[in-house]
């Protein structure tokens, strides 16, 4: 099952390519953010239940140590190793002081994400500047038994 899941969440990111950046939205061609979009993304190709993560401040990552990202990510998915990563698992960066940019990965190492300036956008996390040089994490919501990630 999830390989067809993996697949609804590649196929329902890809949908929401040029959807502009806008902080605190998560509209599909009107606007979302980085967080609001993966948690779109995955509710609707029916990975996890529609979650409200509430209102967070744009600038949280650069004033407050809190790892708002991580507490709502270790709530619906399991941390793995990069090599590991498979199309529909997910990787978050360090912005400021707490990870707090993410991206759904679409085939290692490329991924899509919406960036602050530039929208939801396909970019390699390997050669984006912005990604390459920052601590990252990943996670997958399918840690169990699952032959993308050879168990």
């Amino acid at each position: 099952m999830s390989a067809a899941m993996r697949e609804a969440v590649v196929a329902e990111a890809m949908s929401w390519l040029r959807t502009p950046y806008h902080h605190g939205a998560g509209l599909k061609g009107i606007g979302t953010d980085c967080a609001r979009f993966p948690l779109a993304v995955y509710a609707e190709a029916g990975a996890i239940p529609p979650t409200d993560v509430g209102v967070y401040a744009r600038d949280w990552h650069l004033h407050h140590g809190e790892e708002l990202y991580l507490g709502w990510l270790n709530r619906l998915a399991t941390e793995i190793e990069r090599d590991a990563l498979a199309p529909g698992d997910f990787v978050v960066w360090r912005f400021g002081r707490t990870f707090s940019h993410g991206a759904i990965v679409v085939d290692p190492p490329l991924v899509i994400h919406a960036y602050i300036g530039v929208g939801v956008t396909l970019d390699d996390m390997d050669g984006h500047s912005e990604l390459l040089t920052r601590p990252a994490r990943c996670f997958t919501l399918w840690p169990e038994k699952d032959p993308a990630h050879g168990r």
